[in-house]
């Protein structure tokens, strides 16, 4: 089997390390925030090449804490992409905003700049890019264009940890950038956790204390707040894993160099990287013709794959009061239908990857719909 990512090979390289950290927090008993937890939004901040890091419950919650301390509410639009986890338009909804969508850049597929000032109303507050696959927005024209209108641009960085554009790390070009931790992330917790991270010590102050119940101080509740706080076993784990960060990061980095020259020799292209960026390859996706036939065939050959993602967010019934239809974002819709994530994680072997390129190729050489009938490979 070659699996989509592997955790636990993760796990055994720095167990140790990892088994240490868990023992700390149960010795000193600080399970929710606490030194542990503070020591990694120090460390993480800077990593990112912010000032202040602000550790919560998830992603998810770091983009709607982002969001309320920029003063997006209700009676406010929010401009994002369509293709994207559903999380980045809840978020907007959780802050009582409406999400207005626009294009993707087709080879990217993250936020187009050209289609931004089309979208600009009066009622827009804040423009929220999203670094996808690991490589960032096309960051510089997004934020002339904020800069320009008076609007807050808030990274949506879940994906981005360690990105880099223009050289400038993801977490150091909004005024806001939000991470998650989620396990199968390139940073990832041993459960849920996120956070915010900006260089704006008022937005940050806020951060803190709409995510322990708005409270200043205990039993001092200045805003209404929610109970978003990281826990302390996931900062001790996410500080021992942030140390090894850089060494995984260009791990996956020489896996997709290995992937894109075992491509080069199929009908398949290899994904487009920008020049100008570091792209840290969260996910390694594909664009392919006959995906669900190409998934099936994958699958039978004992390799795992990926979709990521298969609907964009306007067409997706949650959102369906949005008023956004098929067509409306051609190159997110097209994204949607072709894009197929194969294994990526800084421990996949050489071998597998050829494993993994030679099914491709495999599948590719057989005749529409006699997939079925070639052995494994």
């Amino acid at each position: 089997m070659v699996p989509f990512v592997d955790l636990k090979a993760q796990y055994l390289s720095i167990k140790p390390e990892i088994d240490a950290a868990i023992q700390g927090i149960l010795d000193t008993c600080q399970f929710t925030l606490g030194k542990e937890v503070a020591a990694f939004e120090e460390e993480f901040a800077a990593y990112s090449g912010s000032s202040i890091g602000c550790g919560v419950n998830s992603g998810t919650s770091a983009l709607h804490l982002a969001l309320l301390a920029a003063g997006v509410g209700p009676g406010d639009e929010v401009i994002t992409v369509p293709f994207t986890f559903v999380a980045t338009v809840s978020a907007i909804h959780y802050s009582g905003a409406k999400t207005v969508f626009v294009d993707v850049d087709p080879e990217t597929f993250t936020m187009s700049p050209d289609a931004i000032e089309r979208a600009i109303t009066p009622r827009t507050k804040a423009i929220m890019p999203v670094h996808l696959y690991g490589q960032p927005a096309d960051m510089d024209p997004i934020l002339a264009i904020a800069r320009k209108h008076g609007l807050v641009v808030i990274e949506d960085a879940a994906q981005a940890h360690g990105a880099e554009y223009k050289g400038r790390r993801a977490g150091s070009l909004g005024d806001l950038a939000c991470f998650s931790f989620y396990p199968g992330k390139n940073l990832g917790a041993y459960g849920e956790a996120g956070m915010v991270v900006t260089s704006n010590p008022e937005f940050a102050r806020t951060i803190r204390m709409l995510r322990d119940w708005g409270a200043e101080k205990k039993y001092h509740h200045v805003l209404k707040g929610y109970n978003y706080r990281m826990e302390g076993i996931q900062g001790a784990v996410l500080r021992v894993k942030l140390r090894h960060l850089e060494n995984w990061t260009e791990a996956r980095r020489a896996a997709a160099k290995r992937y894109d020259e075992l491509l080069s020799g199929t009908t398949f292209d290899a994904p487009f990287v920008r020049d100008d960026v570091r792209h840290v390859f969260h996910v390694y996706a594909i664009r392919v013709q006959k995906r669900a036939e190409l998934q099936a065939w994958l699958a039978s050959h004992d390799i795992q794959s990926g979709i990521h993602y298969p609907i964009p967010v306007h067409l997706l019934p949650a959102f369906a009061d949005l008023g956004y239809k098929a067509g409306d974002f051609p190159n997110a819709e097209m994204a949607a239908a072709e894009v197929l994530s194969l294994p990526m994680y800084p421990e996949l072997t050489a071998e597998n990857q050829q494993r993994v390129i030679a099914a491709l190729s495999a599948f590719a050489q057989v005749p529409a719909g006699d997939h079925r009938e070639l052995s494994p490979v």
